[in-house]
């Protein structure tokens, strides 16, 4: 492993109001019962090594009780922790304790049998086992060791949250008045929360913006509706084709001229609720496909059209109700003296709530047959995903991005493009970071990506390519 550079003592001072430039990453030792392992200090000695100063250490509480009581904590868990915090302190790195599980709540699964947003037990639980972190690691500087509450809370109320985060507050400083806490965002970690602006405690996003990018075939999360691979920058659209008996405004997909020649459409349908697909050319129909019920069910089917040559506009839509996913669009111009008939294909993630751009097809441009009148890109992340943290942060609370990254099935060209925008708007914008994970499908090292040439480092697999990237930022 490398030799450390960085020291204790060189650690920045981290407090509520201002938190550091933090640089690293999150170790999964204990993220899950059952699969927990000892903290690496080999883990430490590289990450200290490649230039980095900060580790998540996001945990299950279950590791940590007697019998599967969560009122009997078992001190005999406890020694590993201790000893990820002592390598921190070696090798100049903060440590930031966070319950992925907590006692009441967490996005894994399964569910926790109580909630911690409506079950005054599971609050008073959580806030014991808060409570005696802080009692066990009082007096240790706030520049090597911060609490990391809850991971991702949904879109619960401000007022619930607030109340639950106050709660926790409260038993830690009752122990330990001043250690430094971070609380995550609502909306599993991505809407600023001003609320909690008068607690004394920062504030923890997150980089995954949009997960079509970021998670692209994660078994986790639902991929059934973007078989293809994404681009970045990339159309801001929506499979969702929405009819207009929705409260929202209807939505249709709208592809702009002129077809100079004849165009096969193809779109493959993933799911669907009782509805009209159709698809018209200079508002003539030009094909349909009809669906009753009122359950919405999954479907493997497709539309095909031919969009004849001169059509100025063209659009697939529900317009008599109803809606319908679509995964991927499809078009295919006819063979000519200067272009071939090969299919410009777009993968279209069901996001509801989202007004799709209008997208233009010209099969003459070889290099981007089909572009958008507005993109997932740089500019978007900046203005969608980091400007409200930036103005949290402008009123004098800390903000950390705690997890970020892109899942292995990412094609890596499309993920380290993804990556660098996002860097970017951190550095701007004065803002810490932490990649989900270091050794993992997330991480610089044993990633298993099936698309890029790997660097031995001392037996590990290293992208070397992603490593001098976050280097570099």
């Amino acid at each position: 492993m490398p030799v450390a550079h960085n020291l204790a003592a060189t650690l920045p001072d981290a407090s509520a109001s201002k938190l550091p430039r933090w640089r690293g990453f999150n170790l999964l030792e204990k993220f899950q019962v059952g699969a927990t392992k000892p903290f690496l200090e080999d883990d430490f000695k590289a990450i200290s090594g490649f230039g980095f100063n900060f580790v998540r250490l996001p945990m299950d509480y279950r590791i940590w009780i007697k019998n599967n009581d969560w009122n009997e904590i078992d001190e005999s868990a406890f020694p590993e922790i201790d000893q990820a915090i002592a390598w921190g302190k070696q090798y100049g790195i903060h440590v930031c304790i966070n319950f992925h599980r907590a006692p009441g709540f967490t996005v894994a699964k399964p569910k926790e049998a109580h909630d911690l947003w409506t079950d005054p037990e599971a609050r008073k639980v959580c806030a014991t086992h808060w409570a005696y972190f802080a009692r066990r690691y009082r007096g240790i500087s706030n520049n090597q060791l911060s609490f990391n509450l809850l991971n991702e809370p949904p879109d619960v109320a401000p007022e619930i949250y607030r109340a639950v985060v106050a709660q926790l507050v409260e038993a830690i400083r009752r122990e330990d008045p001043h250690r430094l806490i971070i609380a995550d965002g609502l909306a599993w970690g991505n809407r600023p929360v001003p609320a909690l602006g008068d607690l004394g405690i920062a504030q923890a996003a997150r980089g995954y913006q949009p997960m079509s990018v970021s998670h692209f075939r994660a078994s986790w999360i639902s991929s059934a509706g973007q078989p293809v691979a994404p681009t970045w920058p990339m159309p801001i659209m929506s499979g969702i084709v929405q009819g207009a008996w929705k409260q929202d405004p209807a939505r249709s997909i709208q592809i702009e001229g002129p077809f100079e020649v004849p165009v096969h459409l193809r779109v493959r349908i993933v799911k669907v609720q009782r509805c009209e697909l159709v698809v018209t050319a200079d508002g003539q129909r030009i094909a349909s496909r009809k669906w009753e019920g009122k359950e919405s069910v999954s479907v493997n089917d497709s539309l095909e059209a031919d969009i004849p040559k001169g059509t100025q506009h063209a659009e697939i839509a529900t317009p008599l109700g109803g809606w319908a996913s679509i995964g991927e669009l499809a078009l295919t111009p006819a063979a000519g003296k200067d272009r071939d008939a090969s299919e410009t294909v777009l993968a279209l993630p069901e996001r509801w709530n989202v007004i799709n751009a209008t997208l233009h097809f010209d099969p003459t441009n070889r290099e981007r047959a089909l572009t958008a009148s507005a993109n997932y890109d740089g500019a978007w992340l900046r203005r969608e995903a980091v400007d409200p943290w930036r103005e949290l942060s402008g009123h004098g609370i800390g903000v950390v991005v705690g997890e970020f990254g892109f899942y292995n099935q990412t094609p890596h060209r499309i993920g380290l493009s993804w990556m660098e925008d996002n860097l970017k708007n951190w550095r701007e914008a004065g803002l810490g970071w932490a990649l989900w994970n270091f050794r993992g499908s997330f991480g610089v090292l044993d990633s298993g990506r099936g698309d890029v040439r790997y660097e031995n480092y001392h037996g590990h697999q290293l992208d070397r390519e992603m490593l001098e990237l976050l280097q570099r930022y």
